[in-house]
């Protein structure tokens, strides 16, 4: 899959058109992506013994073919592999020729 967790993306298609976000999580299998704050539905909990029922609000995984990455220049691009000399595989805007820079991540502390 092209995306990564962290890329800056926009949402083309859909009921969230137009909204910016970044890619928290990447379902390959499924070709979906997850993305912050885009594609919220509520679910209602059930109350159970001894806890009173919830609404949460989750996000849902979008469909890759929805999504486009930004460039740079914050206009909507695709992503493409090219060989460097060395022989290491690496993404880059088809439309600017740059490089895609690697998004950044925040590792999650374990208690």
């Amino acid at each position: 899959m092209k995306f990564k967790v962290g890329d800056n993306i926009r949402v083309t298609a859909g009921k969230d058109k137009g909204k910016v976000g970044s890619i928290a999580s990447v379902i390959p299998s499924k070709n979906k992506v997850v993305i912050a704050g885009v594609n919220v539905y509520a679910k209602h909990k059930k109350p159970q013994q001894g806890q009173a029922g919830e609404i949460v609000r989750r996000e849902r995984p979008l469909p890759v073919s929805n999504i486009a990455i930004l460039n740079e220049k914050g206009e909507l691009d695709r992503i493409g592999y090219e060989l460097t000399k060395d022989g290491q595989k690496t993404r880059i805007f088809k439309k600017s020729g740059g490089v895609v820079p690697e998004p950044k991540i925040e590792k999650k502390k374990s208690k």
